[in-house]
């Protein structure tokens, strides 16, 4: 660890690789956790899939929590083995009973399409709620969808407004384009054009298409901003150079 962050030594990856392999072969689980994530990534090692997926195997098969969510990801993308959405579920659903929240979305996320796991919206919001207080933006976001939607729970516009600004604070794009959309209608929050603008030009700002083709609307009709013809062409083109076709 000390050589991986240069804590109190200069820093050097092939170093804290030789120790971490050390401490793997005799059964430490957090080394091969770690000397997992060097493979994965070719940090101080040539990169190599399967080694890594084999060394978080060994980690996550100890009950490493944060080895279960990484080698649910390995099934899940097909990272140094063949995908397979049975298995990621199965390694997602032990990391996330261990409160990771990264794991607990993912798991919503599975539930929520149906991937390994028979289709279950319920079930998704139940995982989203758990990621969500612990402060991940994603089940924030996908939360406030599920509010906004009544998809798994009872359709309720304040707590989707609600999820999507907590989402919207941690700098995500989309959440902030919906928490705009909020303002803008009156969608769980009281009506405010303003407001509405200083979102949509956030996740603007970020390279966010659909944000910069409603900002634009917005100062093409003076909606919560003084009409600007010339400020909508501008946001226009850029969504367009995207590939937003509205």
């Amino acid at each position: 660890l000390c050589y991986e962050s240069g804590d109190g030594v200069a820093k050097d990856p092939a170093q804290a690789v030789a120790w971490y392999k050390e401490a793997a072969e005799q059964g430490n689980a957090s080394a091969q956790s770690s000397l997992s994530s060097c493979y994965k990534i070719g940090n101080g090692v040539a990169e190599d899939p399967v080694l890594a997926f084999n060394w978080c195997l060994k980690a996550a098969e100890q009950g490493y929590a944060t080895a279960q969510y990484n080698l649910g990801a390995c099934y899940e993308n097909g990272e140094g083995v063949t995908t397979d959405f049975v298995q990621a579920v199965a390694w997602y659903n032990k990391a996330a009973e261990q409160g990771v929240a990264d794991a607990q979305f993912r798991l919503g996320w599975c539930y929520a399409k149906g991937k390994g796991v028979t289709q279950n919206p319920a079930q998704a919001v139940v995982w989203y709620q758990k990621a969500a207080e612990q402060g991940n933006a994603d089940a924030q976001y996908q939360l406030g969808n599920c509010f906004k939607l009544g998809d798994g729970v009872t359709h309720d516009p304040v707590q989707a407004f609600s999820w999507y600004r907590k989402a919207a604070e941690q700098g995500r794009a989309d959440a902030q384009v919906m928490l705009a959309f909020c303002y803008g209608t009156g969608l769980g929050v009281t009506e405010d054009p303003v407001r509405a603008v200083a979102w949509y030009q956030m996740a603007a700002e970020q390279g966010d298409a659909e944000a910069q083709s409603r900002l634009g609307s917005c100062y093409a009709s003076g909606f919560g901003v003084m009409e600007d013809t010339a400020q909508a062409i501008v946001w226009y083109k850029k969504a367009a150079e995207l590939g937003n076709a509205v």
